[in-house]
């Protein structure tokens, strides 16, 4: 059995063969990873392919974190054959963007097992569970969607002005590694909404980069 020792920085020539990866965050500087990563050496160690280890100090509510954004990279080039986690809250904490990145390790056929969860997107029971999470994130955005009316409506009814500014463009808040993701992912034919899905950015955005770029025409 291969052994693995924790990187916290796969470098790229590490990345670049198939492999498993594990994927550790917690959410602030002041957090270690003591209670995460015994469970997951020892299931590590049980494995025949490389296994390397990427690494988060981020929220969870965003998925654009640096060893997320590596991740979905090596996702993308065909590199990883399962993700593995501690526990599912540490890959993100909305429906929305569980069920999305769900989706896409589906349609790699890239396995994902959560050890305290006893989740495993290979068995029946962890593709149950993927459809729970799906129909949870479609409710949230139809409570959502009826929020944001509501408020619009009450804004209305006191005059206030709705949306931006004239003249004022909001600022894309994307990463280098994450505009080099979206026009690879571009470059090798994935849609729209594929590419949000696997970077967690959102449509209005990667048509900002690839409009940039010179190659929206999608």
């Amino acid at each position: 059995m291969p052994k693995t020792t924790p990187n916290p920085k796969p470098t790229d020539q590490r990345i670049a063969q198939k492999h498993v990866a594990i994927y550790v965050r917690v959410s602030g500087k002041s957090q270690g990873t003591a209670s995460q990563e015994p469970e997951l050496k020892s299931w590590a160690e049980r494995q025949d392919l490389p296994v390397i280890w990427y690494r988060d100090k981020f929220t969870g509510k965003s998925m654009d974190r640096p060893g997320m954004v590596k991740l979905l990279s090596s996702l993308g080039a065909g590199r990883v054959s399962a993700v593995v986690v501690w526990r599912l809250d540490r890959l993100g904490r909305t429906a929305k963007g569980l069920t999305a990145l769900f989706d896409d390790l589906v349609n790699r056929k890239v396995n994902l097992v959560s050890l305290r969860d006893g989740f495993d997107l290979a068995t029946p029971a962890g593709r149950l569970m993927a459809n729970v999470l799906a129909s949870v994130a479609a409710y949230e955005t139809e409570i959502r969607a009826e929020r944001v009316i509501a408020g619009q409506a009450a804004a209305r009814e006191t005059g206030k002005h709705l949306g931006r500014s004239p003249g004022i463009r909001t600022r894309l808040k994307v990463t280098p590694e994450q505009e080099q993701l979206v026009k690879r992912l571009k470059a090798e034919g994935r849609g729209v909404s594929a590419i949000a899905r696997s970077t967690g950015l959102s449509r209005p955005t990667i048509y900002s980069i690839l409009k940039a770029e010179g190659t929206s025409s999608l």
